[in-house]
């Protein structure tokens, strides 16, 4: 009895602080990062498609690390300037009135160029349904 009661303590000890590692891992990759979904909706013309619209605004001098989307990511940026970095390309700094491309599964990370002024962006990306829009890579 005793053995049960000391292995369901050691389990849920285990449990809680797997828990709150994940949640400090999960909230360091948003800090700085504020995403406003402003239209999702299926694509007609793409069975099994939808189309997400997301203002994204990064704090000055915030970052996002590597990660990468399921499907097609197209970005304008409205303000600010963005520095970009992706997997096997040299790093480019966009500004305001640059648009990109990223194509499915391509990881990239991005931060805010200016540690002043904030960068805003419109992201368009096409997606299967049901998919997560972001996975972060180590």
């Amino acid at each position: 009895m005793k053995r049960t009661a000391c292995m369901l303590v050691i389990t849920l000890t285990v449990g809680i602080a797997i828990g709150m590692v994940g949640t400090r891992v999960l909230r360091a990759q948003q800090v700085g990062m504020k995403r406003t979904e402003l239209l999702k909706t299926d694509l007609a013309s793409l069975e099994g498609k939808e189309a997400h619209m997301v203002f994204v605004e990064f704090e000055p001098g915030a970052a996002v690390g590597g990660h990468f989307h399921p499907g097609d990511e197209l970005v304008y940026i409205l303000e600010g300037a963005l520095d970009l970095e992706r997997e096997g390309k040299p790093g480019v700094t966009l500004k305001a009135g640059d648009a990109f491309h990223q194509a499915p599964k391509q990881v990239h990370a991005g931060r805010n160029a200016s540690a002043t002024d904030p960068a805003k962006l419109l992201v368009i990306w096409i997606v299967e349904k049901g998919q997560p829009l972001s996975t972060p890579v180590r």
